[in-house]
């Protein structure tokens, strides 16, 4: 420990001093120790941090033990160093790297969890037996428990990682209306309970008709996240416009019904309903925004934008245009980071589909918000596949991003031998 940073230092040995009070048998830290001990190790030693979420769980272990008064000295306590063991961590070199790839792990994971959800309350609502109805409720309550730490890992990772970058390139212009998400059955897949490692730290590669207001349940199993491939032809996309009544209408339906499932704890169902409205029309994304804050249901917002974000690059860009175009700014700009947060091959892909369907204002608005968040090493390995076409769309938009950025961007690519 002697070589790690005294702000590592100083918070290790505050995890240490607050686990060695609780009961390593029962609550959230026989839950970590079980799931995931080297991770828990590493987090003593601090050589890694715990996402802020594992912490807070400790403090809820803490309060069970000691009453609520002794964890919320604790609390505090616990805030400022791991907010000044975070620093440290992040001042390192190639931090900015690391946390781009585990950004792209716990995004994975995210995706995951939802799609584990929306398979589990499918196969709740079909239970024939009282037995296989109880045995999935513990299932929901575990998927629900993993879909909720990947998404806060996953701001926590993002926030870190926007503090190292440059800003990013402006939001350019609308583009056409999002895309149709396709729709397919799955059947519910077996995984280890406990989802992502506990700390967030080794995580490897670890839809339809607008509903009419208040909008119905949605079948769990036909709402799935969409990827980069579901790119349509253009002549199928609808023509950009403006949200009206009847879009203002149902963005209030929609978030009443939300906000009735969130009361009655039916969270898998709320899951499912974000999951379609993503897929509902562009202009209708700033409404949602703007009635989930009214109800307070931020958190489901920021859920939102994860489901939006998995859209296909032409939805992906006109959610970011219609948000800019709304005063939501930030919105569009963290919508593009998270949407770029993808393995090279995919943010390839998604290039070449729109670069070859003529849609090239959106190839350089997704090529800017990659080189924005990513490394000049990463956007080599998006060139690879196909140099002659792919070098000059990303030195076009690094120029974009700044002056620095496109000449650290040469220099990757003649590293890399994608550029004489």
């Amino acid at each position: 420990m002697a070589r790690l940073p005294g702000a590592a230092v100083d918070f290790a040995r505050f995890l240490a001093g607050l686990t060695a009070r609780l009961d390593r048998r029962s609550g959230w830290l026989a839950v970590f120790l079980e799931r995931d001990p080297d991770g828990m190790r590493a987090c003593l030693a601090g050589s890694e941090l715990p996402p802020w979420d594992v912490v807070d769980a400790l403090l809820q272990d803490l309060a069970a033990d000691q009453g609520a008064a002794a964890a919320r000295t604790e609390a505090a306590i616990a805030r400022t160093l791991h907010a000044a063991a975070t620093a440290a961590h992040d001042a390192g070199p190639g931090a900015a790297a690391a946390l781009a790839g585990r950004l792209d792990g716990m995004l994975r994971e995210q995706r995951y969890a939802a799609e584990r959800l929306q398979e589990l309350t499918a196969h709740r609502a079909t239970a024939t037996t009282q037995e296989a109805a109880a045995a999935l409720d513990v299932d929901l309550a575990w998927a629900e428990d993993d879909h909720r730490r990947a998404t806060a890992r996953c701001a926590e990772l993002r926030a870190r990682s926007d503090a190292l970058a440059p800003p990013a390139a402006a939001v350019p212009a609308p583009a056409p209306a999002a895309p149709e998400r396709p729709a397919k059955q799955t059947k519910p897949r077996k995984r280890p309970r406990g989802g992502a490692r506990f700390a967030g730290i080794a995580g490897e590669a670890a839809e339809p008709p607008q509903p009419p207001a208040p909008v119905a349940p949605v079948p769990a199993a036909a709402v799935r996240g969409a990827r980069f491939a579901g790119v349509t032809d253009p002549a199928e996309e609808p023509a950009p416009s403006r949200p009206g009544p009847e879009d203002a209408h149902a963005a209030g339906g929609a978030v009443a019904h939300l906000h009735a499932l969130r009361a009655q704890g039916r969270g898998g169902e709320a899951h499912v309903l974000l999951a379609e409205l993503a897929g509902w029309p562009a202009p209708r994304l700033p409404l949602l925004a703007a009635e989930l804050h009214r109800a307070g249901l931020e958190a489901d917002w920021a859920t939102l934008l994860w489901e939006v974000a998995a859209l296909p690059p032409a939805g992906l860009v006109a959610a970011a245009d219609a948000l800019a175009a709304a005063g939501r700014g930030a919105d569009a700009r963290q919508l593009l980071r998270q949407g770029v947060a993808r393995p090279a091959p995919e943010i390839a892909d998604a290039l070449h589909l729109l670069t070859g369907d003529g849609r090239d204002r959106q190839a350089r608005a997704l090529a800017g918000a990659y080189l924005a968040v990513r490394s000049p090493e990463d956007a080599a390995g998006v060139a690879r596949s196909d140099p002659d076409r792919l070098v000059p769309l990303l030195l076009d938009a690094a120029r974009g991003v700044s002056e620095e950025r496109h000449w650290d961007l040469v220099h990757a690519f003649r590293v890399a031998g994608v550029l004489a």
